[in-house]
């Protein structure tokens, strides 16, 4: 049984997201505050997090900070903040997905359940797929530049698997969501380029300057294809 761990400092949408998310089949623990989601993360291990943007003293910027400094650990905001720019940094620092308050506890199992696919092992035996000195070994989730390790939170994983399968090809952002979740959230397609700015962070030796990804300007990203 996968474990979600609910940080949120209103009970009653800790009671709610807790109800919904184990009638799913979900175990849940909860926190009410930042530090103590801290405390529990390191304590329980949780499959994924959901947690609120604007709790007091330690907001969930700041928890999602300190979790990505030693964790890849799945990442659903939940955020009342209009703003755009508050969701993207979030998604910036490494968060997977956001839900605007008020939302659909429905919608929230259903984006829970989309970011804990994107973390599941096959124990098949998997393909690896290497474009130029990139690896992607897909059942381990795990990527290679030549000898280097870049280490990539899931739905990086995704997006780059995505791009990797068809180097060359031009993806759009809509078409990139749609590789991600499975469905299309137009609204959702700035979240797409918070999460390349993390890859080309990870991935590229200069990021102003990148090789693998590339942005083509008015249309979307595409993987570089290898030198012949």
């Amino acid at each position: 049984m996968k474990t979600v761990l609910v940080v949120d400092d209103e009970a009653k949408i800790v009671r709610l997201a807790r109800d919904y998310l184990e009638h799913a089949g979900y175990a849940v623990v909860t926190a009410g505050d930042g530090s103590e989601a801290l405390s529990l993360a390191k304590r329980t291990h949780p499959d994924l997090i959901v947690l609120d943007l604007g709790l007091p003293s330690l907001d969930g910027l700041d928890v999602t900070r300190e979790l990505r400094k030693t964790s890849n650990v799945p990442i659903v905001m939940l955020t009342g903040r209009i703003e755009e720019s508050d969701k993207l940094i979030g998604l910036e620092l490494g968060a997977d997905d956001y839900v605007t308050k008020p939302f659909s506890p429905k919608e929230l199992v259903a984006r829970v359940r989309a970011v804990l696919r994107r973390t599941e092992r096959t124990d098949e035996p998997g393909d690896l797929m290497r474009v130029g000195d990139l690896e992607l070994d897909l059942p381990r989730m795990r990527v290679r530049r030549g000898d280097r390790e870049i280490d990539l939170t899931p739905t990086e994983f995704q997006l780059l698997s995505a791009l990797a399968k068809q180097p060359g090809r031009i993806f759009t952002r809509s078409q990139l969501l749609d590789a991600v979740h499975g469905v299309a959230f137009e609204s959702y397609e700035r979240a797409i380029d918070a999460h390349v700015k993390n890859i080309r962070h990870k991935l590229e030796p200069d990021p102003r300057e990148p090789r693998y990804l590339l942005t083509v300007y008015g249309v979307g990203y595409r993987l570089a294809e290898p030198e012949r």
